[in-house]
Formats: structure tokens, C-alpha cells, sequence
């Protein structure tokens, strides 16, 4: 554990930041090389409807960041307070922004809570409520997602054969993942915790997990420890904790509505609704930092049977892409130097 206390930010170069930009800034480059050309603000539907609309992505922003700063005042018992808990929440995008889309920053969040005054075996628990919780959305909404869809329209039928179907596999593939990861944690934490850890042990003790075996074992100590805590936590306390997940999920998923809603009126909002789910699944397997080239990429060829010009496809992609993932990039560049100043008084 104190080898992860320790290790903040001091690893990070200019690099961290860059690389994503330029991945991202490459892959839009590339789909989009025969339009850069033809570009025109004239082709952008610029409306008082186009105005309210991009209220409506901040509101939503904004709205995402209240989930989650609620939801580490939540889990920490008012500890945190609303100032603290946005830094953790900022530092959690921040580190999800520089770090390959499967590590996420809510796996270091008890770094960031540590830092701010909650002691770090408290704050390791916590952790590993957070990542329950955002794992157990996924595995809940997806199925009622599919339920109210139809298939057809959900993994785009009327894109080509081989992206419906490649999404379909990666889309069901992830969600399998993800549901057995989930099924582990809520048995770890909540049931059987020594039977989980010397389940994960005995499995990555073998020759071609072996490598790993060392970082499962402490994460299987701190499901032991988180266990010992939370199976006593009160049924609003867990009711709180998931109502600050969901609320800083379904924004992510609204503001992208909202933007079709204002530049392509008559847009089955549902449906932009519904693609949202998957797109965010598949990014949490993306090896890039954040998604980054994947999610520009992904984002694109998904809607392209919705928006009928390269043009507004690129503009609402940017959007999406500058107020989801860029904007923290860019508050990282501003917390990460001030935090380090105080690692060194």
C-alpha cells in the first residue's frame, strides 16, 4: 500500500499529456482528410434551438460532476468536503485521461482521497466501492438498453455488415466480462471474501499469469478489508452511493442527446440514448489513454447511419470528445502541478 501512497503524480512527463491529443488528433485527421477541404460553418445549423442545446451539454457536464463529488461525500460519510471531493472527482478524469481506458482513475481514486486528509486503508475500501458500483450500472442498464431496443437499430443495421457485426461480438464480449468481474467483486466484498482471494491467487499462480499474481494479491487484501467494513454499511448508505453513480453516469449519455437534438431535429433521441451504453462499454476495454483514436473513431462510424454529412458527424464527435475527455486533460494540466507543490512542503 505504500508503495502506491507514494506514487502519485511523479511519474508523469508532458508525454502523458500529449500522446492522447496526438492519437486523437491523428484519427480525426485521417477519417476526416477529403472534408477538411470543404469544411464551412454555413453547413452547421447555428439556431436558437443549436444554442440551447449546448446549455443542455454543460448542464449535463456539470450535473456529472455533482454525481460523482456527491457520491465521494456519500461513501465517506461527509468527510470529504464538496471542495475536496471535486479535486479527488477531477483527479480521478484526469488520471483516466492519461491512462489506458482499462486502468480508469477510479483504481487509484484512494491516492487522491488519501491525499485529502482520508486515511488509506479507509480510502482503499472506498475504492472499491466505487469500482462495484460503476461495474454494477454497466451490468444493470445494458440489459434493459437491449430490452428497449430493437437489435437492429441498436448495432446499426444499416451500417455495414462487418461493423454490426463486430460491434455486436465486442459489445457482448465486454458485457460477459464485466458481468463475471462484477459477480467476483460483489461475492469478495459482500459474501465470501477469502474464498475469491484464494480463488484469484490460485488462478494467477499459473505459468502465464504469474507475472500479475503479485498485484492481485494485494488487490485481494484489500477486498478482504474492504469486506470486513461494508458488510455492516446501512441500506441507505448503499442507496446514496448508487444513486451518486448513476447520476454521473446517465449525464455522459444525455449530453450527447442533446447535441443531436439540436443539430439534427427529428433524431430518435432513444436510440442516440441507447448507442451511448454501448460506445462507453467498448471504451473501457480500449488499450489508448482514454479512449483516445478508438473513441473519435467508434463515435463516427456508429452514428454515421444517423448523420447524414461528414461535416456534422466531425462536429458533433469534437463536441462530445472536448467536454467528455480534452476539458479534463486540460484540468489536469491545472491540478497536477498545484498538487505536487504541496508533496513538496
Amino acid at each position: 500500500m505504500e508503495k502506491a501512497k507514494k506514487g502519485g503524480f511523479t511519474g508523469l512527463r508532458p508525454v502523458h499529456f500529449v500522446l492522447p491529443v496526438l492519437i486523437g488528433a491523428g484519427v480525426v485527421a485521417w477519417m476526416f482528410a477529403d472534408e477538411f477541404g470543404s469544411f464551412s460553418l454555413s453547413a452547421i445549423p447555428l439556431t436558437g434551438r443549436t444554442l440551447v442545446s449546448l446549455v443542455v451539454v454543460l448542464a449535463m457536464v456539470a450535473l456529472r460532476e455533482v454525481g460523482m463529488t456527491w457520491r465521494y461525500r456519500a461513501i465517506t460519510d461527509g468527510d470529504l468536503s464538496w471542495g475536496k471531493a471535486l479535486k479527488v472527482c477531477l483527479m480521478c478524469e484526469f488520471t483516466s485521461a492519461v491512462t489506458p481506458s482499462a486502468v480508469g482513475g477510479s483504481s487509484v481514486a484512494m491516492v487522491f482521497m488519501s491525499m485529502q486528509g482520508i486515511n488509506f486503508g479507509r480510502a482503499t475500501t472506498l475504492m472499491m466501492v466505487t469500482l462495484f458500483l460503476d461495474e454494477l450500472f454497466f451490468v444493470l442498464t445494458c440489459p434493459v438498453v437491449v430490452a428497449l431496443t430493437p437489435l437492429g437499430s441498436l448495432f446499426g443495421s444499416a451500417l455495414s455488415s462487418q461493423f454490426s457485426v463486430g460491434i455486436q461480438w465486442v459489445f457482448w464480449g465486454v458485457y460477459s466480462v464485466i458481468a463475471l468481474w462484477t459477480a467476483v467483486l460483489f461475492v469478495g466484498i459482500m459474501i465470501k471474501p477469502m474464498l475469491i482471494k484464494r480463488l484469484l491467487v490460485g488462478i494467477f499462480a499459473l505459468p502465464l499469469l504469474r507475472r500479475w499474481k503479485a498485484q492481485v494479491g494485494q488487490m485481494t487484501d484489500n477486498m478482504v478489508a474492504a469486506s470486513r467494513d461494508l458488510r455492516h454499511r446501512t441500506p441507505g448508505w448503499w442507496l446514496r452511493a448508487a444513486a451518486g453513480t448513476a447520476l454521473l453516469w446517465v449525464p455522459r449519455y444525455v449530453l450527447v442527446c442533446a447535441l443531436f437534438w439540436g443539430l439534427l431535429p427529428g433524431s430518435d433521441l432513444w436510440l442516440v440514448f441507447a448507442r451511448q451504453a454501448v460506445v462507453w462499454l467498448v471504451l473501457m476495454v480500449c488499450p489508448t489513454p482514454g479512449g483516445s483514436g478508438l473513441g473519435e473513431w467508434l463515435f463516427t462510424q456508429y452514428y454515421a447511419d444517423m448523420i447524414p454529412t461528414a461535416t456534422l458527424a466531425m462536429v458533433i464527435m469534437l463536441v462530445w470528445r472536448i467536454v467528455s475527455y480534452y476539458a479534463y486533460l486540460v484540468a489536469g494540466l491545472a491540478l497536477v502541478p498545484m498538487w505536487l507543490g504541496k508533496k513538496k512542503q
